[in-house]
């Protein structure tokens, strides 16, 4: 698997690379699957595909803040990213896991194996998945993923939470309208937490389980800087819903 670890300048741009490492190669079956390691240098509210902006975000606080509200092509819920919160994203191949089109072993899959990696460097590692997509210590939530599909291969990506700014999920989020049971109706500051981890550790890590051993520097920034200008640096796409 190729490893690239690399951040762009703004949430937009990170979010446009994301989705360009997946159509950039979806009509080449054999291409390499790619593990990409990034935290975004401004703190930046994300919305699922489907999540409308003004029920799940407070928009005047955001405004207020300068904090950009994006909206990615995965589902799943909102999330705030930013210093402090690694993201991990992974481009997986059908042809070499031809189950992961059942998405509920391809949730399974990834999440055990994310979850084996940051066991592995956090004292008495107890991280276990939990809900469709979460992975949480206990009944706390450490980290929110989703997928998007596509013909040969899925975008997998995910957030860790080592030393984020808390405070900011409940001045920034109202509660979610759809709530994994184990969250327990309980508010933002009741519900997340950091992992007591290294970051440069977790980054070691998560590529060592996923065997992402080939350093590339290799990213396609003519479809990231296309896909910025027509999705992630407009309105009309991040607050349509």
């Amino acid at each position: 698997m190729l490893l690239l670890d690399l951040t762009l300048p703004t949430a937009a741009e990170n979010l446009a690379l994301d989705e360009a490492l997946l159509d950039s190669v979806d009509e080449q079956p054999a291409a390499p699957e790619l593990l990409r390691l990034w935290e975004c240098p401004q703190t930046a509210v994300v919305l699922g595909r489907s999540c409308r902006a003004a029920e799940e975000v407070d928009l005047a606080a955001c405004e207020q803040a300068d904090i950009p509200v994006l909206r990615r092509t995965s589902g799943g819920g909102t999330v705030l990213i930013g210093p402090g919160c690694l993201m991990f994203s992974l481009r997986l191949s059908y042809l070499a896991r031809p189950h992961f089109r059942l998405l509920d072993q391809a949730h399974h899959e990834v999440l055990t194996t994310v979850a084996a990696a940051v066991n592995s460097v956090i004292p008495n590692g107890r991280i276990e998945p939990r809900g469709t997509s979460d992975l949480a210590i206990g009944e706390t939530k450490v980290s929110g993923n989703s997928l998007r599909c596509k013909r040969n291969f899925l975008l997998y990506h995910g957030t860790l939470l080592y030393d984020f700014d808390l405070t900011l999920v409940q001045q920034l989020l109202h509660p979610p309208p759809r709530q994994p049971e184990y969250r327990h109706q309980r508010p933002h500051r009741d519900f997340v937490t950091n992992l007591s981890a290294d970051p440069l550790q977790l980054r070691s890590a998560l590529a060592h389980h996923w065997q992402a051993t080939k350093p590339t520097s290799d990213w396609p920034q003519e479809l990231t800087a296309r896909l910025e200008r027509q999705r992630y640096g407009r309105a009309e796409w991040n607050l349509e819903r």
